[in-house]
């Protein structure tokens, strides 16, 4: 459950949707009014989707699978990146590389031939280089390391994909669509909801509101980690209790033998 509350979220302006005149009608469920010619999102219910999202990402963190971020736009970027870090998901920010989910075996060579480069320096090849194919490969590194740097230890296709602003994502929107790769979204007043199975109504726009719905959805993977681990640790102990357990009536049939 989020800990969000209704004035946390109107501070934060998550509220605030698009003109009028730029609405989406399918947006009409999540609306509460329109004042001063902008449309204002009903918080009631991002606050209820809110809470669903987060619950089905805890899920799919305690399973151990990762969600994929993606936000290019300038007011997310930084966000996204600094936030996702922190619960070791793959994230992209800085451009979408058309086909890196339906052609994932091509993103996955991308991502070889960048860990082909830092090979090159660990194992002594790189000294046997000449300058201009040094300089040569460190422009690839970068370029490489720019668009799939934050997906490298991505090494399937994602469980599921996180999006800030659909409509300018609509590509990596429609690649997960295509394969069925659960969506999670906020979605603005100017956006199509029905096209995203976990829409969050919010203001996608101002840093503020991305922030707040991000700290959530970031909170619930952690709380899924942490359930994880404390599963494993649970099993660990389970195991080696039972070991413990077989050891001592061996032991014991063994004496018993003996006698």
């Amino acid at each position: 459950m989020s800990k969000l509350n209704f004035e946390t979220l109107l501070e934060a302006g998550v509220h605030f949707g698009h003109l009028k005149r730029k609405w989406n009608p399918a947006m009409a469920p999540y609306i509460f009014e329109e004042k001063k010619g902008i449309h204002i999102i009903d918080l009631n219910k991002t606050m209820v989707h809110l809470d669903q999202a987060c619950a089905a990402m805890k899920q799919i963190a305690k399973s151990g699978k990762k969600v994929l971020f993606v936000a290019t736009k300038k007011q997310a970027k930084e966000i996204v990146s600094e936030r996702v870090t922190k619960v070791n998901m793959p994230f992209v920010t800085e451009r979408w590389s058309g086909g890196m989910l339906t052609n994932f075996q091509t993103t996955r060579k991308s991502i070889r031939k960048m860990t082909m480069i830092d090979k090159m320096k660990s194992d002594g090849t790189w000294d046997t280089l000449n300058k201009r194919e040094k300089l040569f490969k460190t422009r690839q590194r970068e370029k490489l390391e720019k668009t799939f740097g934050s997906i490298a230890d991505m090494t399937r296709q994602p469980a599921a994909i996180f999006i800030v602003d659909i409509l300018k994502e609509h590509i990596a929107l429609a690649e997960a669509r295509r394969l069925n790769i659960p969506t999670f979204a906020m979605v603005d007043t100017n956006s199509n909801p029905k096209l995203v199975d976990f829409p969050i109504p919010a203001n996608d726009d101002a840093t503020k509101s991305i922030a707040l719905i991000l700290d959530e959805i970031c909170n619930a993977i952690k709380e899924g980690l942490e359930d994880r681990k404390n599963l494993k640790s649970g099993d660990k102990e389970e195991s080696s209790e039972k070991e413990t357990v077989e050891a001592t009536a061996e032991a014991g049939t063994s004496e018993t033998a003996a006698e």
